[in-house]
């Protein structure tokens, strides 16, 4: 493989299962030594022995980014143990659905502090480290990839607030594009359609069944169609940007 990476560093959110796991993976595939940050440091041991046994460099950043100290201490955590940031990925969320009339408020709340909050104190932290790689050598660009979703170019009954939130990533995206672009520091959101992962488990069992009547018996993407998708937007030469991709199974609607 050509190991397209080599030399720079990821750091990727949520990497404990799903499209962060696989992320982790491919950009580890390509060179890179990648930080895996989530809740559930197990996972994240697991996986980075997975990535070390297979040659690549791991550091596992257990942390909770719903605050922007935690947040805040993962981006330097990452600094200090792997030497610089050249890459996030924004991936860590949460899709609690219901009907808004009823919804239980905190959920409401932690589905705005991880999705969107953690998102933004993450990105935050990591820009300095970003403009700081992106004048640098190996490859002298630098990227944000955050994880949006079909919901955040439409809006769907009963998911008001989830898609809220994805709203919000996109418009935060494309705003820190436009502020970075000068700086040779990349900012793209991807906008997967259904994919199948843990994400809709954390809902009830009515709600579930709701998710698979609408979805149908189409084939769903699978999280390592997403992390394809974060491994071509930074391997793009410098020159090339790609702001904004929506990744949708071929049968859905």
């Amino acid at each position: 493989m050509n190991r397209r990476l080599e030399g720079t560093v990821a750091l990727v959110t949520g990497a404990s299962s799903g499209i962060g796991h696989a992320t982790a993976l491919e950009l580890a595939r390509e060179g890179a030594s990648v930080a895996l940050v989530g809740r559930r440091e197990d996972r994240l041991t697991d996986l980075a022995a997975e990535i070390t046994g297979a040659g690549g460099k791991a550091l596992v950043v257990p942390a909770d980014i719903t605050t922007a100290q935690a947040a805040a201490a993962a981006v330097e955590r990452t600094v200090e143990g792997l030497g610089r940031l050249d890459t996030l990925v924004n991936n860590a969320g949460l899709m609690l659905l219901g009907p808004a009339p009823s919804a239980d408020l905190n959920d409401w709340r932690r589905m705005i502090d991880i999705n969107l909050m953690g998102l933004l104190y993450t990105a935050h932290a990591a820009v300095p480290h970003l403009v700081k790689a992106a004048a640098e050598e190996p490859r002298q660009v630098a990227d944000i990839v955050n994880i949006g979703s079909l919901a955040g170019r439409n809006a769907y009954a009963m998911s008001a607030v989830y898609s809220a939130t994805k709203f919000g990533v996109g418009a935060f995206s494309e705003a820190l594009r436009q502020e970075l672009a000068r700086q040779h520091v990349r900012v793209s959101v991807i906008e997967p359609g259904s994919v199948d992962t843990e994400l809709r488990t954390h809902n009830p069992d009515v709600i579930q069944q709701h998710i698979v009547a609408a979805l149908g018996d189409i084939e769903r993407l699978q999280s390592q169609d997403i992390a394809d998708t974060v491994g071509y937007i930074v391997t793009r030469p410098r020159h090339v940007a790609v702001a904004e991709l929506l990744v949708r199974p071929t049968e859905q609607a």
